[in-house]
């Protein structure tokens, strides 16, 4: 099973920081750090533990959250109650993978971190990428036309839309789709559950039979 990416989340109002927590820990493909509060903790932390994405504000008592996107050297999304276009122009040119203007439903920052997953899934590894990989993970990443918000029931499309007319194992739609294999293996069983998908068994020469799945005719 893929490890969930570390997220250390940054706010300097403590109740909205367990908030976001709460929304990472909920997250399949993900794993809260201990939120901190400054700017000052979020660099020990990024320099200690090296979390894979990092969610911060902007406006901090000790500093400005998009110059420590720029300077830290990890992926992260900024959380923000300022709508202005000069502070979002300069937030993207941060390299932020993301931002999002508070208040915001808790479905867009699930949103964000299942798109994240998918793509950080695509780009994992030492392996050499293809230009259509490069493609697919730039799209993924940046909502190619999907807003944040995207549903569980849009991902479950994309599940089906990976099915096809065949079968396939959990591990062969989360590589196609570009999710790991336990989320897919999560909506797979969600779908069988309503008769959406149908399991099958495929038996091998040893061990456990492969649960093959397959859309419902």
């Amino acid at each position: 099973m893929t490890e969930p990416l570390r997220v250390l989340i940054l706010d300097d109002d403590f109740r909205v920081g367990q908030l976001h927590r709460g929304i990472v820990d909920d997250h399949p493909a993900c794993a809260a750090m201990d939120p901190v509060r400054s700017i000052a903790e979020a660099r020990d932390s990024i320099r200690n533990a090296r979390p894979d994405l990092l969610l911060a504000d902007v406006f901090l008592p000790d500093g400005d959250g998009i110059a420590l996107v720029r300077d830290a050297g990890i992926d992260a999304i900024l959380i923000s109650a300022a709508d202005d276009a000069p502070t979002v122009r300069r937030a993207l040119r941060s390299r932020a993978v993301g931002y999002l203007v508070k208040p915001f439903e808790r479905r867009a920052l699930t949103g964000l971190l299942d798109r994240y997953a998918r793509y950080r899934n695509l780009v994992a590894g030492d392996r050499a990428l293809r230009q259509e990989d490069v493609d697919r993970a730039l799209a993924i990443l940046h909502g190619a036309g999907e807003p944040v918000s995207l549903s569980r029931s849009a991902t479950e499309q994309l599940v089906l839309a990976a099915l096809g007319d065949g079968e396939a194992s959990a591990a062969e739609v989360g590589e196609r789709v570009g999710i790991s294999r336990a989320t897919a293996q999560r909506h797979l069983a969600a779908l069988a559950a309503r008769t959406v998908v149908e399991v099958r068994l495929r038996y091998g020469a040893t061990g456990r039979p492969e649960h093959r799945y397959a859309v419902r005719t």
